[in-house]
């Protein structure tokens, strides 16, 4: 659990057990126990199986893909994908990537509803940017309407590994992910996905290593027990 949890929740179980002493009864000191429970399960923290394997862009935050698009940027030609975290959803976010974050960048803004697409440019937000893997990938926490605080954890030039956690948005907000155009998406709009877990995109010239590195060590392995005793000084 993230430790926000036990302040919340341990902040309002002491709120609880005072209004129930003031009042010589849990009637009135039912609400704050109800919403210590909450904030308890809200910033909860499970363990993810992170997956293994070259050029893999992992959800940096659980939710629902809103949005898989085209954009033009001062560098080119990217893809974006919007995730929206309900008030239901985990709220720690991951890196997408192994590799340095070359920018983090606080932008003050709005609180508009999450789930609108002006939302991406107009809300207050964290950018951030991570290079490794021979690929560049941005990601963006960003407020909704009713979250009001983002928290990330590292300094530029901090070495990240995929799906490690970086921080939270509190209550519900958005993530979006700027990927190479190149990439291949894995993921579609009205998919759930889980931070860390699952993969939105691969880029496809490491998917195409990986590939011809298995069938080269296939094809050594196979042709080894094959050859005649002596043959190998």
């Amino acid at each position: 659990m993230v430790r926000d949890g036990y302040i919340y929740g341990l902040s309002l179980l002491a709120v609880a057990a005072a209004v129930s002493w003031a009042t010589h009864g849990w009637a009135w000191a039912s609400l704050p126990v109800l919403l210590a429970l909450f904030f308890l399960w809200f910033f909860r923290d499970p363990e993810r199986q992170i997956p293994a394997g070259n050029g893999l862009i992992v959800s940096p935050g659980d939710g629902l893909v809103t949005e898989t698009i085209q954009i033009s940027t001062p560098d080119g030609p990217r893809q974006r994908i919007s995730i929206f975290l309900s008030v239901f959803d985990v709220h720690v976010n991951r890196s997408p990537i192994a590799g340095i974050l070359t920018q983090v960048r606080y932008q003050k803004g709005q609180y508009l509803n999450a789930m609108n697409p002006a939302s991406a440019d107009r809300n207050e937000q964290n950018i951030v940017t991570v290079r490794g893997e021979g690929i560049e990938v941005t990601f963006k926490q960003i407020a909704g309407l009713l979250a009001r605080r983002i928290v990330f954890n590292l300094p530029e030039g901090a070495s990240v590994e995929r799906g490690q956690r970086v921080g939270l948005i509190k209550f519900g907000s958005r993530v979006d992910v700027i990927l190479p155009a190149g990439a291949v998406l894995h993921v579609k709009v009205g998919q759930r996905v889980r931070g860390g877990a699952s993969v939105l995109a691969a880029m496809p010239e490491a998917a195409a290593a990986v590939d011809l590195a298995t069938v080269r060590r296939a094809a050594t392995a196979k042709a080894l027990p094959d050859e005649p005793q002596g043959a190998r000084a």
